[in-house]
């Protein structure tokens, strides 16, 4: 018997399983796509999509071209260019609509996540004498908590009193839906607005978003989203559920670089309405008149999405991100969450069959709550045994003071990396035979 009370040709069988149904998946081959980090001369178990997505082999190629348009043609290259630079933003626009369910028009790319999401409060928070109220959940990540603290503060409003956090009960690891009907039953007639992370970055847990956008209309209030755990780890339809704003990063499960362009996401009912207050740029003005510049007194927003931009975009920022969309239209995602569901069931079986009492998995089991993450509480040893993890070669990472999480993003994870990540965490053996 080994440590985990798992017998070693139980763990045999699995593996040979793991490379069975990888050797089965089409989906499998998108692995060739990617860049796997090496160490010490084999692939890593890269199970840290969470936090920064892997480089497609494309990416370089993308990047020169925009180089090789700014050494060649310079300004010209903003109408002349290989992907003219001028309407660059527009080549992302429908595939990145297709990921998060939404409307072309509905959809910006710009900026970074926290500046979009104070420019979203800018147009979204709008506060009364009545309602100056906005809820989240708890624990929200941290910016998100930095954000709306200061911008309450910006309105000369006191985050005590005026930001309400939705918290996990006592002796639970997430939050439960009657949990948002209790706090609007009790304050609703103040709330502003919702705003909620789509997946909570801490435990993996994957929002009701349609039940909690109808929950806050239902109230009078609006509902956003941040997107950064769920663009491109979840089925999303932001327009079909009626959300009224979402903003998200891209250099997670969209690979898209580090720091890379975020996105915005604006009902067209909203969009529309190009009196609704915001702060303007010239990039969001209407291009007809855009380059008039000192000719035109007064900023007319454009009737989209693309109305709430404030500068042109940084190129070299968003050219990684049309890379990785292919695979996302080319894939699917229905078909990668499909696959990201059994990447991650495998992961969560292969954990749960431990007999050491050492782990605890605080993400949801059931299939539609959660996306790739897993959460996993350590009850003894934490730092110790994500060192071990690290030292076998598994890139996941630490929140302390206990939980490791671990992401098997369906792009370019395996079964094979499954299972060398759950033997590696569950045994004191370090994994062998890996990719490479």
């Amino acid at each position: 018997m080994t440590t985990t009370g798992v017998t070693d040709a139980t763990r045999m069988q699995s593996l040979d399983h793991a490379r069975a149904l990888d050797a089965n998946d089409p989906l499998s081959q998108r692995r060739s796509a990617f860049h796997i980090p090496q160490r010490n001369g084999r692939d890593v178990v890269y199970m840290c999509g969470n936090s920064l997505g892997l480089q497609p082999r494309s990416t370089r190629a993308i990047i020169e071209a925009e180089l090789d348009d700014w050494r060649d043609l310079a300004v010209d290259a903003h109408f002349d260019g290989q992907t003219p630079w001028y309407s660059y933003h527009e080549t992302v626009r429908e595939p990145m609509a297709r990921v998060v369910g939404a409307q072309p028009n509905e959809v910006v790319m710009m900026n970074s996540l926290t500046v979009n999401l104070h420019l979203l409060m800018v147009s979204f928070f709008r506060p009364t004498p009545e309602r100056t109220m906005i809820v989240m959940e708890g624990p929200a990540f941290p910016s998100d908590t930095y954000a709306v603290e200061t911008h309450l503060r910006s309105r000369g409003l006191d985050p005590a009193k005026h930001m309400l956090v939705v918290r996990p009960r006592d002796g639970e690891n997430t939050v439960s839906f009657d949990q948002f009907e209790e706090a609007f039953a009790h304050h609703g007639d103040r709330i502003a607005l919702l705003l909620v992370g789509g997946v909570n970055y801490y435990s993996g847990q994957l929002m009701p978003m349609e039940r909690l956008t109808t929950l806050a209309h239902d109230h009078g209030a609006l509902a956003g989203f941040d997107l950064a755990h769920a663009a491109g780890n979840v089925e999303l339809h932001l327009h079909d559920w009626n959300v009224d704003f979402a903003c998200w990063c891209t250099y997670k499960y969209l690979n898209a670089s580090p720091g890379a362009i975020a996105g915005c996401f604006i009902h067209e009912r909203h969009a529309k309405n190009t009196d609704l207050p915001r702060y303007g740029g010239w990039w969001g003005n209407d291009p007809e008149t855009r380059f008039r510049m000192h000719l035109e007194s007064s900023f007319t927003p454009m009737a989209t999405a693309d109305g709430w931009q404030l500068s042109n975009p940084p190129i070299l920022a968003m050219a990684p991100l049309r890379a990785s969309l292919q695979h996302f239209d080319d894939a699917t995602m229905p078909a990668l969450v499909a696959r990201s569901r059994q990447l991650t069931g495998q992961l969560r079986a292969l954990i749960e069959q431990s007999e050491s009492g050492a782990f605890e998995i605080i993400t949801p089991a059931a299939p539609d709550s959660h996306g790739c993450q897993l959460s996993i509480f350590v009850r003894d040893a934490a730092r110790e045994r994500f060192d071990a993890l690290t030292a076998a070669g598994i890139v996941g990472d630490f929140r302390p003071p206990n939980v490791i999480r671990l992401a098997p993003a369906p792009l370019y994870n395996s079964f094979e990396d499954v299972w060398h990540c759950a033997a590696a965490l569950t045994s004191n053996q370090e994994p062998s035979h890996r990719h490479g």
